[in-house]
């Protein structure tokens, strides 16, 4: 397998959320496509969802990227509060992995605080302040 690309929906804030994600894992955007940009006769686009995303991509090293977007109001929302899946991050360092938790769980509610794990990693979980569930960890056996 080449890469596993986590992609996340926002209810409007996915800019503001990846804005924030950049500043924590540092890069630049491959790519923003709004959903104007995608506006046509035969797909009219609802002023007020003119400028929400509809896909942003940050590389995040190697072949992975964090991807997100906004979900159209005719779709629905998205439940902020959804505990099924966490994005998992396997930093190369302790002092990466502490930085990194640091950075995200910033303005979030911290779950598991870092530190060392009963399985010999150093992991700590947490839930964004857009609401999305993190994990980092570092292996130092990895």
């Amino acid at each position: 397998m080449r890469s596993i690309n986590p992609w996340i929906n926002f209810n409007g804030n996915a800019e503001e959320a990846f804005t924030f994600y950049k500043s924590v894992f540092g890069g630049a955007f491959t790519r923003i496509i709004r959903f104007k940009d995608l506006a046509s006769d035969d797909f009219p686009i609802p002023e007020n969802e003119a400028d929400k995303i509809m896909t942003i991509v940050l590389p995040l090293g190697g072949h992975n990227s964090l991807i997100g977007n906004d979900v159209p109001s005719f779709m629905g929302r998205v439940n902020e509060d959804e505990n099924r899946s966490k994005i998992a991050v396997s930093a190369e360092s302790r002092e990466e992995a502490e930085r990194l938790f640091q950075g995200l769980s910033a303005g979030g509610s911290i779950e598991g605080p870092f530190g060392e794990s009963p399985w010999g990693t150093y992991a700590g979980m947490f839930r964004d302040r857009f609401g999305i569930e993190w994990i980092v960890e570092y292996d130092p056996e990895a």
